[in-house]
């Protein structure tokens, strides 16, 4: 099998030769937030704006967004999906809203990078169908949770 390296031996950038690895299952969680006013998380969860529901949308856009996802991250690799649930709910404290997205396959890589670009979409939809009513939301703590499957093992972010 060839090194897997986003760096060709002429040390230009190529997309890694995965045709020596075995398909498994794999799994990914990520996780981010958008922080808001108060009064524009009473209106988001509401799901009642001049733009419709932003949760539902938000939550399908992160879902296309995933699947998009190596036309948008170069040298990614396309993968078939076999599953992806993006969820969005009020954060525990705050005055957030918490996204997460699940994302699985039966591949020869993995899919972190699918349930990473299925938050940040479904963040930016919140930020698009919310902006008339609040400027100033921000976008945070985007990350990896947990990963399982594949050469590399299990992953799973540490408690702080």
């Amino acid at each position: 099998m060839t090194e897997l390296t986003h760096i060709g031996p002429d040390g230009r950038a190529r997309m890694v030769d995965i045709s020596g690895k075995t398909d498994s299952e794999r799994q990914a969680l990520a996780t981010g937030r958008i922080r808001m006013a108060p009064e524009t998380l009473a209106r988001a969860l509401s799901r009642d704006t001049k733009k419709g529901d932003p949760l539902a949308i938000a939550e399908l856009a992160g879902i296309m967004g995933a699947k998009r996802t190596a036309d948008l991250i170069p040298l990614c690799h396309p993968l078939p999906l076999t599953g992806l649930k993006v969820e969005i709910t009020e954060a525990a404290e705050g005055s957030a809203l918490q996204v997460s997205a699940t994302a699985r396959t039966t591949s020869k890589t993995g899919v972190e990078m699918e349930a990473l670009t299925a938050v940040t979409v479904a963040c930016l939809t919140l930020y698009d169908m919310l902006k008339a009513i609040d400027k100033s939301m921000v976008i945070e703590g985007i990350e990896l949770v947990e990963k399982s499957g594949g050469a590399s093992g299990d992953y799973r972010k540490a408690k702080p």
